[in-house]
């Protein structure tokens, strides 16, 4: 079934949600500017076409056709996303993670807060964001001082709270 309604919502929320804790890191443009992509129509169809309400729809569509056009749209033009920090190494030759600016790893860290939030629903605890970056393998795909502050961030959130961490973030300066 086709749920434009819901999907439009759950981004919105999710959207609030990334700019309200992009407040908190001290970075207010990137809340403001943050998935604004997911509104055009390469992103917003599919969304509406997979939207289950519990996870994001790009699994769904990646599930059925082996990719994610929706997401491979998405990962090239938002940059708090760590895939797009990836490029060959002059020297190698091959392509390698790049150290995310503080900026786009600021807003990285609250869109994973967010999207917890959002798809955890009354269920979601601090735990939550490292939870899930533990299940998954992103930190292969990271640049070693980013995947350390990552999850340094992350352990924080869940160990110590929302306040001392977004104090934190905000804070900082440079990693």
């Amino acid at each position: 079934m086709i749920h434009p309604i819901k999907h439009f919502i759950t981004v919105t929320r999710h959207r609030n949600a990334v700019c309200r804790h992009c407040f908190k890191a001290g970075i207010p443009l990137r809340g403001l500017l943050h998935d604004l992509s997911k509104f055009s129509p390469v992103e917003f169809i599919p969304g509406v076409k997979y939207y289950q309400g519990n996870r994001s729809p790009n699994e769904m569509e990646r599930e059925l056709f082996g990719h994610s056009a929706a997401w491979m749209h998405h990962k090239g033009r938002n940059r708090h996303h760590f895939e797009y920090w990836n490029d060959v190494n002059p020297k190698t030759k091959q392509y390698e993670p790049v150290k995310m600016p503080l900026k786009f790893f600021k807003e990285l860290f609250c869109d994973r807060v967010a999207a917890s939030k959002i798809y955890q629903g009354k269920n979601y605890t601090n735990a939550h964001p490292y939870d899930y970056y533990i299940r998954g393998n992103a930190k292969k795909y990271l640049h070693p001082e980013t995947a350390a502050l990552l999850e340094k961030l992350l352990m924080m959130l869940r160990d110590e709270g929302e306040e001392k961490t977004f104090k934190y973030l905000n804070a900082l300066k440079e990693y």
